[in-house]
């Protein structure tokens, strides 16, 4: 039976929310190797630290995918768990700013803390959103819903990475001080914190989901709360045993790709410290606005991520998922090869639009690929397991990142930009490989 066709709104409301939590992830994707920095971790260090966030989603979007699968309440199935999520992430960035504060005698173990605390509570609100779509909408939608939700996203990226830059016109002070979050980044969590809980409500309260007895009925299961023709939900192990032969396929490209993005993410800031020039004055600029600077950097590349995606799906129908995939990841490789090449600040942000090229294809393409060949009652549970083609790849980087730098480049963090251009590319290359995904039955 086929779902009922939802107007644009409503698919936007499905993921409205997704806007607020991206603006938190932005602010914490630009801003966390500044703040540890700050407060007196080494430049070898810093992947360690940003272990927090694949850690955080490999252990929690499983369980809160398969726990989703199987509860209902009045609020639905995945509301609930996008709601709870949103209230503890607030908290967790108006904390952040506040570890010196918090814990004078170990601000770096007090934010290394918090620093897990809120991609735990991130990873609890944003699983459920990738599987309510695929829940909400019917095949002939799903691309679209997707592509809806890698707008939001990217357009949540964008105002969490320029929040520090509008604070500094807004009159606050973006002074680096040893020991302390500057002024400017605090500011930017606080408002981060409030917009993220406003958005998520939006979502809870503007959409309904399938009660048990209607989902069944949409997907063709028995009307016993969604649950298979068996009446048995099946194990993580099984589950795992029985993933969809593209799901495989998809975490090799996947690996590259989140790889390269893991790696601009944590050595962007300390890769162009010390190089980036102002060209007015010729000048390399200083340390607190070379970190300002990283943050507009990371709110160039959702740009053109937000205005791609309005067209991934129509061009995605003419040449296929894989084609448009492909092409994505190859403009981000050509994107970082550009921020090794490049030391203008304004021009920097030319290499940004072919990773957020890739950017686009990364958040719609896997996933619309993949929902077409997951069963309906098990969509929470392999969206959670999914995840771990997100998450292993930072692990192992996070894990290997500081003896690479240290090792392998004598601490130069710009090599560590042309290892994640050779990353894309090879991430890229490995979509051949993916199969054909077929519809699921």
């Amino acid at each position: 039976m086929k779902k009922p066709e939802l107007n644009f709104w409503q698919i936007w409301n499905l993921s409205f929310g997704f806007l607020g939590v991206q603006i938190g992830y932005s602010l914490q994707n630009s801003n966390t190797s500044s703040i540890f920095q700050s407060l007196g971790a080494d430049v070898s260090h810093l992947s360690y630290f940003w272990l927090a966030a694949p850690l955080a989603g490999m252990i929690i979007q499983p369980i809160v995918g398969m726990f989703s699968d199987r509860i209902w309440t009045k609020m639905g199935r995945r509301i609930p768990f996008i709601l709870g999520g949103a209230v503890i992430s607030t908290i967790a960035l108006l904390l952040m700013p506040n570890c010196p504060a918090l814990l004078a005698v170990a601000p770096l173990a007090m934010g290394a803390f918090i620093l897990l605390f809120m991609d735990l509570s991130f990873n609890v609100t944003m699983q459920p959103f990738r599987a309510l779509v695929a829940d909400m909408l019917d095949d002939s939608q799903k691309t679209r819903g997707y592509v809806v939700q890698t707008f939001l996203i990217n357009l949540g990226a964008v105002i969490g990475a320029f929040l520090p830059l509008v604070m500094t016109w807004a009159g606050v002070s973006d002074e680096a001080v040893p020991g302390q979050v500057p002024r400017h980044v605090a500011y930017s969590y606080y408002a981060g914190g409030i917009i993220l809980l406003l958005t998520v409500l939006v979502t809870a309260f503007r959409t309904r989901e399938y009660p048990p007895e209607e989902f069944a009925r949409y997907n063709g299961l028995e009307g016993n709360g969604g649950e298979p023709e068996t009446g048995r939900k099946p194990g993580f192990i099984a589950l795992v045993r029985n993933m969809p032969d593209v799901m495989v396929r998809l975490g090799v490209t996947q690996f590259f790709s989140w790889a390269a993005l893991f790696l601009m993410w944590t050595y962007l800031k300390p890769a162009i410290t010390g190089v980036v020039t102002d060209p007015a004055t010729g000048e390399v600029l200083s340390e607190g606005a070379t970190q300002t600077w990283v943050g507009v950097l990371n709110g160039i590349y959702p740009i053109p991520a937000c205005l791609v995606s309005i067209f991934l799906g129509r061009i995605a129908a003419r040449y296929g998922n894989k084609a448009v995939y492909a092409a994505c990841l190859l403009c981000g490789a050509l994107g970082f090869g550009g921020l090794l090449l490049i030391h203008d600040k304004y021009l920097m942000m030319l290499p940004m639009i072919g990773i957020g090229i890739a950017w686009a294809g990364i958040l719609a393409m896997p996933y619309s690929i993949l929902s077409r060949d997951v069963r309906a009652s098990d969509m929470g549970a392999y969206m959670g397991i999914f995840n771990f083609t997100i998450t292993v790849p930072q692990i192992v980087i996070g894990l290997t990142g500081g003896m690479i730098v240290k090792w392998c480049f004598a601490s130069e963090a710009s090599a560590m930009l042309g290892l994640a251009g050779a990353f894309m590319l090879l991430a890229a290359l490995s979509v051949a490989f993916v199969g054909k995904s077929e519809p699921r039955k």
